[in-house]
């Protein structure tokens, strides 16, 4: 068996193909990965993956690709490092990390950054190709490895990854360069990043592409130059491109010949009125329109010009093609200023050539030199381009430039007509000539583009004789050429006659250079034209040149020439290197020829340009030295000083780039081997008369040149002895310490009086450190040193501070520092006292901090530099500036920002050099040092003030802005460094300032500075890629653990002193524990204890830290920190580390243990809630879950923890998340939870959240009017009013009626707006969620949620599928068992619920107006329910109603809705099972009802139509007809179903009397019906009057009783005011009648019907075709019948999509038909559904009132202007009936029985007769019952009769007994036992809390009596005489607590709980 040998030299290598690691042991291997091997075997690797280490494995060794490395720590810990070049290992690494964020781009859909970083990813990959290959010359490897650079630099930002120091273009190691250079390196780059140089050299390159045009057919030519509209003149030379008849270029082939550059642009060239123009110039016939045959000759006209702003192209894409318009001349003789009108817009003169006519061209500005485009721009250089340059010199003249070019213009010309009638077509051609008279061949050059040619035409004007051209030539002849040459210009006629002749009529002519050598002089020059028309006379040029050529020099005696008016004007300018026009320069270097001109040609060297100068500089300085050779005694101060002059003049930016030609010629070409004895000389007299100057000026041209007048000393001094063999040394070195001790001397002088010589020291300084150099070429080193420390020791330092010369002095030890001198150790140990002491002196006055930083940042490099041992530096400087270092720092950063923008980047360079010079030093510092620093403090106090300095500073360091966001790795060199300094300063901590010197601030400080340290977001290595996380470990491992470790260490050391910092160290040290570093917790966690511990010892308890605890956790936790990991490890018993037991275990031993278990329980259950809050605030949109983890949370640190100004900021969180959600109502229920803290006092508020100082009155006032315009915005105008009242109680009491006004404006508006708009009832709906995948607030719970305006339960279903993506819907609705509890995962449980209405005062008066029922009916709902019908025993398929039972389940929840939330948790679960004969009860009395009120309505004409009538009169009359009543009959009136079922023998009769009722209600309808029937509808009323006797006969009624037949039952369910002032309507088609005084028995008490079926049947097509279905109407012509027959069932069946156990319900069902589903969805009103366990009826029966005894309790009557005696009521009758004497009322409206506790359904459950009120659960308090008015709503549930909540119109039939009123009863009221108190004695001091710790009420109406049970009367019905109800009462009385009525001795009173009032 072979054996695994470890690998020697295979050890790194790259993955060629995927392997799977199938094999036993096997290691996956993706393609690309680099892996390490460790052993082989048989040609198996066994290694690891990089990126992987942990996970080891085998895999072949043909998979992997070797490659070279080098190897550390060779061993078990070996670490690989591949010897690639460090580009292609950075382009690696980089796009590896790149492709996975390059992924997530495509996720996160950022479109554009994903191509572009593809396309950048592919261009670096190809790249890395040539890199790999090898076979790249020197410089382009240079330029890949530039361009690879640029674009990782450029990926890495734009994906926000770190800066990447580099130097030369590979990554540099921090540890191997100085901290000072690191953030050199680092600055430099961002700046590079942030603020590019700008450039202030241009170039625009053009590219001619082709005319449009569709009249061309000759050829053109274009000229391009750049135009000046400023100064009228052009700035460029011309680009000249020839185009053939189809306007293309005419040499396609030839790039140069269509593209040029034109180079050299300023930034001032960029204007808005610099313009490039293009001329157009045809090639034909003189006219356009002439024809061909006409005339051969070919001459050059106009033909158009465009111009386009350089400004233009700054802003425009750059890649785009420009299209030019042309335009033309309207007069020919002003072509020349054609570009100028355009410019200007002169319209008159020039139009559009044409709108097809374009020149089309590519324009392009490129900046930077044109070294740099070449690099660049290679394949443009390449292709071939021509170049165009300025006129004249650009900004900057280069050395070694040469130019010889001479620019001439045609301006104009003025000739005779020469005998014609008409003027002459002028044509000028242009020859140079030499001085034989030769044509110069190829020297005229129209423009670059073209090659030059021998003679230049000009274009013709026709017919002009004085014609204007302004045609620019250029004439580059040679220099060797240009003496005697001459440019002649000939003038020709052109005719346009057949011949097409050109005749000759003149020639004018202009010689290049004068006799004395100067050129032609630069300006406009007038010609004289000379008569000639023969060829052959200008064959011979010696003739004509001796001719005037000037008018302006003719002599006085030629009058024939000046007489004549033909002239001819030029331009001319030479831009030339070699040539001058300057007679003055010439004589200077002609001086041997006139040796007395000397003196006054040196004198006047100082007023010659520069530019010709430096054109001659060799020359002018042989010249000033030979002078100085030959006659030095009488010419030296004035060769001095024009020697002085020139260098002065070249460190002038433009002649700047002429000091390297300086430098060469001193080097190479200088020979005056005895000039330096006078140039010392002079320099020393000059130096000596500084003091007696009266004027400084020129003394300082003189010290400004300093440093050439040493190079030439020095140099001269060189030669001399080369020459001499060293000769004259000892009076050369005399001369030099003479000429120092000068210098001393004079820069010891200060400023006295009238000659400040401050400047002119400061000016010495300036060059002087340039010296250094040249005089470490003669003496030694120590001798320079010690030149320089004596003459800076000279220099004075009590200067004042605004002197220049303060400045200076520091900028002469910068570029000290910077020399050669200090690099070497042997001169530095010489200058740095001196320098360190300059340096101590600037710090501690706090002045020039940025050269100080300079100078320090130099000193610090050379030590990480220099391989001596600087440790004695190191202790000098640390000893000199540590601590003047530190207070520098502490003064910048303390030191408010200056307001300029401009200022800033220069304190943060200031800050950013300090803080590395700072580092740099303590990196620097070993133990010896940190030794001797400590030793030097001599007292406590300084060690106290340094240890505070430092560990401030450090924290400084630490913030996010100390360093830009990507400055990573600075940052991690940063806190390397500070650990380290803390490491070894905390020893000095506790051996000083421990146990009986314990200082608290320092050991605060300390405390402070490591949390800080631990927090920082660049040590969070969990939030780093993979690689970035290794690397980081790998170099500096994790920090955290590390400060961690030593925080312990140090909390252990304190002893008792632990309590100083109890509980103020609480916050910092969780925030620690929350860092998700394993280690960390482990470390940190026990800490707590040990708190606690201490804590429990001095105060015996530990209520601060629990405080401390809590309050700090919240805000951590908001800001992202925690996990669900730290929440187990809290609460964990598992050890942490080490001997260390876990916290809980800890706990569990001490004494105090059970309150520290609750504390840690506690803890643990907010941090499951902020846990919870945190996940959801990362969804994007509100939803309930963000909302109902808020409400969790909000109500955790109310009851629990009682914390209230927490409770209060989560109160507006949540109020925001509902303002944003337009969850408005519950904006203003969770608005009011902080209202209610509040009373209506004076007492001072502080500024707390978005609210200001104020009062706690404005408070309150400003939430009652917040919370108001949420209630109006939420359409909840009813809870508004309260407010309003409440509101205007206040401002009455104020006498604040401008207020008052307002509020009872709003207060009237609200009552419009609920009378007058329409609001949607919306749908409940209930939601289990289960299994262990929820959060902790939903868990295995299930609440009741109000859905949303028009929302159904698929819509539901929908939404919170989506709020919950990976949860699994249930389909079914029983109750899940424990595997579904426990499963790890997501189940939602959801279905319709209905509303039980617990108002049912409200909702049972006939009076009260339909808008104002509405509210009540789906508002302030407790409990809600569904029914799920089923069948027991045998079903009968004849008859399904015989077994047909209903199950009920009764959810009751923790609040009421609407609330603080959507949806609240079920408390409670009632489960009732109601038999077939109560359900048939049930559906009939809904029926009925609805029957009623659809009459009701149509009597009084609140419909607008009669459809809803027709249809439910049809549903109930075919049902009925179809068998519907009759299978009642045969279920529950058959012998046997009585004689089985004795107990039912009432229900029996009550279902009799209601299909009784039923009939006759049918009766009187179709009687209503036939009143209001339109006529197209009569044929169906016939049809239902037919139908209707046929159902009369079905039942077996012949004929009503007469208590029937006098129809007593009236309808009033109209306008509650018409109800109220109108006569009562009875039971008659018009309206009239009276009361019948018998009591009938169809008048049975039914205040409240509920339904739980429905009879429903197909409507026939008859009544579907003619009456058409508006929004009251039902679903009877959609509802489908019951596969029995009946439709009675179909409404108890579930939907399939959430009960699978029950029959299908047509409403709602998946299952349906798309098109019955629609259908169905259209006609249905948002309560019109069919009852069932998805969507069951509201109406519940087990609140159906009985006769009930006389109470003992009463209730204060809402109408305060009732006096006392009148609100005293008889005591009640058992029961109340409609018969009662409407006299007993007393006008005032009956009296109301106390409503029965609810104790169940009436089918399983016996209810009590005892008047006692049942609270709803022990928490909640009773209170005595009262009848609310329509807005008074005190009630918490209501009760619905509408039809809308009681099933379809088509099913049921109902009773009228709630609208019979009996005239004739002759039934007495008793008294009442008690009479209602006073309204006036109710005490309202104390409002009623809740006892225990449930949350508070979040119902306006619950905050006195939560969930208090309103009584309902047996059965009352108002008539419409009676007065209207009261009117809510006043604010105070319904906020304020009432007090309970007398009650029986055995009910407990409630104890009013003590109110605490809101601090915030």
């Amino acid at each position: 068996m072979n054996m695994w040998i470890p690998t020697e030299h295979e050890k790194y290598g790259v993955v060629l193909a995927s392997f799977r690691g199938t094999v036993q042991h096997g290691l996956p291997l993706e393609i690309g990965d680099t892996v390490q091997m460790l052993e082989k075997c048989e040609g198996w690797y066994r290694g690891f993956v990089l990126k992987n280490p942990n996970s080891k494995g085998i895999f072949p060794c043909s998979y992997i690709h070797l490659k070279n490395a080098h190897i550390k720590n060779k061993g078990q810990f070996e670490m690989v490092v591949p010897t690639e070049d460090s580009v292609i290992t950075e382009m690696t690494s980089t796009l590896r990390d790149w492709g996975a964020m390059w992924k997530q781009l495509y996720v996160k859909n950022e479109g554009d950054l994903f191509h572009r970083l593809w396309h950048v990813m592919n261009e670096i990959l190809d790249l890395r190709r040539q890199v790999l290959v090898g076979h790249l010359t020197h410089d382009r490897m240079r330029d890949v490895k530039q361009h690879i650079t640029a674009r990782l630099d450029w990926g890495n930002e734009q994906l926000c990854l770190d800066l990447v120091p580099r130097k030369e273009f590979s990554m540099v190691d921090p540890e191997e360069i100085s901290v000072t250079e690191l953030y050199r390196l680092m600055e430099h780059r961002h700046r590079k990043k942030e603020t590019p140089t700008p450039v202030s050299t241009h170039h625009l390159f053009v590219h001619m592409k082709s005319l449009m045009s569709s009249n061309l057919g000759e050829e053109l030519e274009v000229f391009f130059f750049i135009y000046d509209s400023r100064e009228n003149k052009p700035l460029s030379e011309r680009f000249f491109v020839k185009l053939n008849k189809n306007g293309l270029p005419k040499y396609p082939d030839k790039s140069e010949r269509q593209c040029t550059l034109f180079v050299d642009l300023g930034s001032g060239d960029l204007r808005k009125d610099v313009y490039i123009v293009v001329h157009i110039i045809r090639i034909g016939r003189m006219g356009a329109g002439e024809k061909k045959n006409t005339c051969n000759v070919q001459y050059r006209r106009p033909f158009g010009c465009a111009v386009v702003s350089i400004a233009d192209l700054l802003t425009a894409d750059s890649k785009d093609d420009h299209l030019l318009k042309v335009y033309a001349c309207n007069t020919e003789s002003e072509w020349s200023q054609i570009h100028d009108n355009i410019i200007k817009k002169v319209n008159i003169r020039y139009n559009l050539l044409g709108s097809n006519t374009g020149l089309a061209v590519a324009l392009q500005l490129l900046h930077g030199d044109i070294d740099q485009l070449r690099r660049e721009y290679m394949i443009l250089f390449t292709r071939g381009v021509s170049i165009t340059r300025k006129l004249g010199f650009s900004d900057v003249i280069m050395p070694g430039e040469m130019r010889n070019d001479l620019y001439i213009t045609l301006e104009k010309g003025e000739f005779e007509k020469g005998g014609k009638s008409v003027a002459r077509n002028v044509e000028v051609t242009i020859y140079a000539l030499d001085a034989d008279g030769q044509i110069l061949k190829g020297f005229v050059a129209t423009g670059s583009g073209e090659p030059g040619g021998d003679e230049y035409h000009t274009f013709v004007l026709y017919h002009n004789n004085s014609p204007r051209w302004a045609e620019l030539i250029k004439l580059p002849i040679p220099v060797d050429v240009f003496r005697g040459s001459h440019v002649r210009f000939e003038f020709r006629h052109c005719s346009t006659k057949d011949k097409g002749e050109k005749k000759l009529f003149g020639f004018s002519f202009v010689p290049l250079m004068q006799e004395d050598g100067r050129t032609l002089p630069d300006g406009t020059h007038e010609l004289i034209v000379h008569k000639c028309e023969e060829n052959a006379n200008l064959q011979d040029c010696a003739r004509y040149l001796k001719l005037h050529f000037y008018k302006c020099n003719l002599p006085g005696n030629n009058q024939t020439l000046k007489g004549t008016k033909e002239s001819f004007w030029i331009t001319s300018f030479l831009c030339s290197t070699k040539l001058t026009q300057n007679g003055d320069m010439l004589d200077l270097l002609k001086w041997r020829a006139h040796p007395e001109r000397i003196s006054d040609s040196l004198s006047k060297l100082k007023e010659i340009d520069g530019s010709e100068i430096v054109k001659f500089l060799q020359d002018t300085l042989d010249t000033l030295f030979g002078i100085l050779d030959e006659s030095s005694q009488k010419y030296a101060l004035k060769v001095f000083d024009c020697l002085v002059h020139i260098i002065n003049l070249l460190q002038d930016s433009k002649f700047q780039h002429f000091m390297p030609v300086m430098d060469t010629y001193i080097e190479g070409h200088f020979a005056g081997a005895l000039s330096y004895r006078d140039l010392i000389k002079v320099l020393k007299w000059y130096v000596d008369r500084i003091i007696d100057a009266e004027r400084q000026e020129h003394i300082r041209q003189v010290l400004k040149a300093t440093e050439y007048i040493f190079k030439y000393i020095i140099q001269s001094r060189r030669l001399f002895a080369l020459a001499t063999g060293g000769q004259n040394e000892e009076e050369f070195r005399c001369c030099m310490h003479e000429l120092f001790m000068s210098i001393r001397f004079f820069l010891s002088l200060e400023d006295k009086g009238s000659r400040p010589i401050t400047q002119t020291q400061a000016v010495f300084l300036q060059s002087f450190p340039a010296v250094y150099g040249e005089l470490l070429k003669l003496f030694t080193v120590r001798e320079v040193a010690t030149f320089v420390r004596e003459t800076l020791g000279s220099i004075p330092t009590a200067s004042q501070s605004d002197c220049p010369l303060e400045a200076v002095k520091l900028h002469c030890i910068v570029k000290t520092v910077e020399s050669e001198l200090y690099t070497n150790p042997e001169s530095r140990c010489i200058l740095l006292p001196v320098i360190l002491r300059l340096m101590q002196a600037y710090m501690q006055e706090q002045k020039d901090l940025v050269m100080c930083a300079h100078i320090l940042t130099c000193m610090l490099s050379l030590l990480k530099k220099d391989e001596t041992d600087p440790s004695e530096e190191v202790n000098l400087i640390v000893e000199s500036l540590l601590v003047v270092l530190l207070r520098t720092l502490l003064e910048i950063t303390n030191r408010p920002q200056p307001a300029a923008p401009t200022l800033r980047p220069q304190v943060q360079d200031v800050t950013g050099e300090f803080v590395a010079c700072l580092l740099a030093l303590l990196r620097q510092m070993k133990d010896l040092h940190y030794m001797q620093l400590l030793q030097r403090f001599s007292s406590k106090d300084d060690l106290r003030d340094f240890l505070l300095h430092i560990f401030t500073v450090f924290r400084i360091l630490i913030r996010p802005e100390m360093f830009s966001k990507d400055w990573a790795v600075m940052r991690l060199v940063t806190n390397n460094i500070i650990i380290t300094t803390v490491l070894y300063l905390s020893d000095a901590l506790r051996k000083n300032f421990l146990n009986d010197k314990f200082d608290y601030k320092v050991w605060d400080s300390y405390f402070c500075l490591s949390v800080i340290f631990i927090n920082q977001p660049c040590l969070q290595l969990e939030t780093f890629s993979a690689s970035k996380k290794k690397k980081i470990l790998e170099k500096y491992g994790d920090m955290r653990v590390m400060m961690g470790c030593e925080i312990f260490s140090m909390w252990q050391n304190l002893g008792e002193h632990k309590l100083n910092f109890i509980p103020a160290m609480i916050g910092p040290f969780l925030e620690v524990t929350l860092v998700p570093q394993p280690d960390l917790r482990n470390v940190m966690i026990p800490i707590f204890h040990d708190m606690m511990d201490w804590e429990q010892r001095r105060s015996g308890n530990f209520k601060q830290v629990e405080a401390k605890l809590i309050d700090k956790l919240d805000s951590l936790m908001s800001e992202g920190k925690g996990d669900e990991t730290y929440r187990e490890l809290f609460n964990s018993i598992i050890p942490l580390f080490g001997p260390y037991p876990s916290l809980l275990k800890k706990i569990e031993r001490e004494t105090w243990r059970e309150s520290g278990i609750s504390l840690i329980a506690t803890v643990t259950r907010l941090m499951e809630r902020l846990l919870d809050y945190r996940d959801c605030m990362k969804v994007g949109e509100v939803d309930g879950k963000k909302i109902g983890c808020t409400v969790s949370l909000l109500n955790f640190y109310k009851t629990e923890l009682n914390k209230e100004e927490m409770y209060i900021r989560y109160i507006h969180k949540l109020y925001e998340l509902h303002l944003k959600a337009q969850n408005y109502t519950e904006a203003s229920y969770t608005l009011l939870l902080y209202d209610e803290l509040l009373e209506w006092s004076e007492r001072p508020l502080r500024e707390f959240l978005n609210y200001p100082m104020q009062s706690e009155w404005q408070r309150k006032e400003h939430l009652h009017l917040t919370i108001l315009q949420n209630f109006d915005r939420g359409k909840c105008w009813e809870n508004g009013i309260i407010l309003c009242r409440e509101l205007a109680d206040q401002y009455e009491s104020y006498y604040d009626y401008r207020n008052l006004s307002k509020m009872r404006m709003m207060e009237a508006s609200f009552y419009d707006k609920i009378m007058d708009q329409q609001r949607l009832e919306p749908e409940f709906f209930r939601v289990g969620f289960y299994g262990k995948k929820f959060p902790f607030f939903l868990r295995n719970k299930e609440f009741v949620c109000r859905g949303h305006d028009y929302e159904r339960l698929e819509a539901f279903q929908q939404r919170m599928l989506n709020e919950f993506p990976h949860a699994i819907a249930m389909q079914h609705a029983n109750q899940p068992d424990q595997t579904i509890y426990q499963a790890d995962a997501q189940y939602l449980q959801i279905y319709a619920v209905a509303p039980i209405p617990d108002s049912q005062d409200v909702l049972q008066r006939d009076g009260v107006h339909d808008n104002i029922k509405s509210f009540y009916k789906v508002n302030h709902i407790w409990r809600y329910r569904y029914d799920r019908p089923f069948h027991k025993g045998t079903k009968d398929k004849e008859n399904e109603f015989k077994s047909l039972w209903v199950e009920r389940t009764t959810l009751t929840l923790v609040q009421s809705l609407p609330g603080i939330s959507r949806w609240f948790e079920v408390e409670r679960r009632e489960l009732v099972e109601v038999s077939p004969l109560e359900n048939a009860i049930e559906v009939i009395e809904n029926k009925n009802l609805q029957l009623r009120t659809l009459i009701t309505q149509c009597q009084t004409r609140q419909m607008q139509n009669i459809n809803p009538l027709t249809m439910c009169l049809n549903g109930v009359i075919d049902a009925a007809v179809n068998g519907g009543l009759a299978r009642y009959q045969e279920a529950f009136f058959a012998k046997d179903y009585i004689m089985n079922h004795p107990e039912d023998g009432d229900k029996i009769g009550r279902l009799r009397e209601l299909m009784f009722e039923q009939a006759h209600i049918l009766e009187f309808g179709l009687t209503v019906h036939d009143k209001f029937v339109p006529q197209d509808m009569r044929p169906l009323h016939k049809k239902l009057v037919d139908q209707f006797h046929l159902m009369k006969s079905s039942l077996g009624i012949q004929e009503f009783p007469a208590y029937m037949r006098a129809s007593p039952t009236h309808f009033t369910n109209g306008s509650t005011r018409g109800g109220r002032n109108s006569a009562p309507n009875i039971m008659n088609p018009e309206g009239g009648g009276r009361v019948v005084a018998r009591r009938s028995p169809l008048s049975y008490p039914a205040a409240n019907r509920y339904s739980s079926s429905s009879l429903s049947s197909q409507a026939s097509n008859e009544v579907s075709n003619i009456t058409g279905q508006s929004e009251s109407s039902d679903e009877v012509f959609n509802m489908q019948p019951s596969p029995s027959t009946s439709s009675l069932s179909s409404n108890h069946s579930a939907s399939p999509n959430v009960t699978s156990s029950a029959p299908s319900s047509t409403r709602g069902s998946p299952q349906l038909p798309d098109k019955q589903k629609h259908t169905r969805e259209n006609c249905l009103s948002p309560r019109d559904r069919p009852c069932s366990a998805v969507y069951p009826n509201p109406l519940d029966p087990t609140l159906r009132a009985v006769p009930q005894p006389p109470s003992d309790s009463s209730l204060p009557r809402s109408d305060p202007s009732i006096s006392t005696p009148d609100k005293v009521v008889k005591p009640a009758p058992s029961s109340w009936s409609l018969d009662t004497s409407l006299s007993d009322f007393n006008g005032k409206g009956p009296p109301i029985p106390p409503r029965p506790p609810y104790t169940g359904s009436p089918a399983r459950t016996t209810r009590s007769q005892s008047p006692v009120i049942s609270s709803r659960s022990p928490q909640k308090n009773s209170a005595p019952p009262f009848t609310p008015s329509p807005t008074e709503c005190q009630s918490t549930g209501l009760v619905s009769n509408s039809p809308v909540l009681s099933g379809s119109y088509s099913s049921g039939i109902s009773s009228l007994s709630r609208c019979s009123v009996s005239e004739a009863s002759g039934t007495e009221n008793t008294p009442w036992d008690h009479p209602f108190p006073n309204s006036t004695s109710i005490g309202f001091d104390e409002p009623i809390r809740r006892e225990n710790k449930t949350p508070p009420p979040y119902s306006i109406h619950d905050r006195n009596n939560p969930r208090r049970p309103v009584p309902i009367p047996p059965g009352l019905s108002i008539l419409p005489s009676i007065d209207a109800p009261p009117v809510p009462p006043k604010p105070h009385q319904i906020r304020k607590p009432e007090m309970e009525p007398r009650r029986p001795d055995h009910f407990p009173r409630p104890r009013p709980l003590p109110r605490k009032v809101s601090q915030l």
